[in-house]
C-alpha cells in the first residue's frame, strides 16, 4: 500500500483504496442487501431496482400486496419526496452499526 502526495492510500496499481466506511453508495448498496434478505426472511418476494436512482429502491410482495420501498441507513423520521408520497413508497431503516432493520412510521 502506497500513500499519494495528497494523503490517499493507493494499492499497487496506483488505484486509491476506500474504505468501506467513506463511500456513501457502498454503504446504500450493502443497507439493500441486508434489506433483500431480511425481507426473505418476513416471507417477501423482492424485486430491486435496476438502476441506480428513482423514487423506489426495490418492489416487494407478500400475500398479494405490494410495497415500494426505499431503504434508508440510520432514518427515524420520513422525509419522503412529493412523487414518494404519491405513490406510497415507504422507508426501510438500516442501521449499519446493529445490522438492523425496521419500518419508518410515516406521520404525514
Amino acid at each position: 500500500m502506497q500513500t499519494s502526495s495528497a494523503g490517499l492510500q493507493l494499492n499497487a496499481y496506483g488505484t486509491r483504496v476506500y474504505n468501506i466506511s467513506e463511500s456513501k453508495s457502498r454503504k446504500g448498496d450493502l443497507a439493500e442487501y441486508y434489506a433483500v434478505t431480511w425481507l426473505w426472511d418476513n416471507g417477501y418476494e423482492v424485486f430491486k431496482n435496476a438502476g441506480c436512482n428513482g423514487p423506489v429502491d426495490m418492489i416487494a410482495l407478500k400475500d398479494g400486496e405490494i410495497t415500494l420501498i426505499d431503504v434508508k441507513s440510520n432514518t427515524t423520521k420520513g422525509c419522503r419526496s412529493k412523487e414518494q408520497k404519491e405513490l406510497g413508497v415507504i422507508f426501510l431503516s438500516y442501521d449499519p452499526e446493529t445490522r438492523k432493520l425496521r419500518w419508518v412510521d410515516h406521520k404525514e
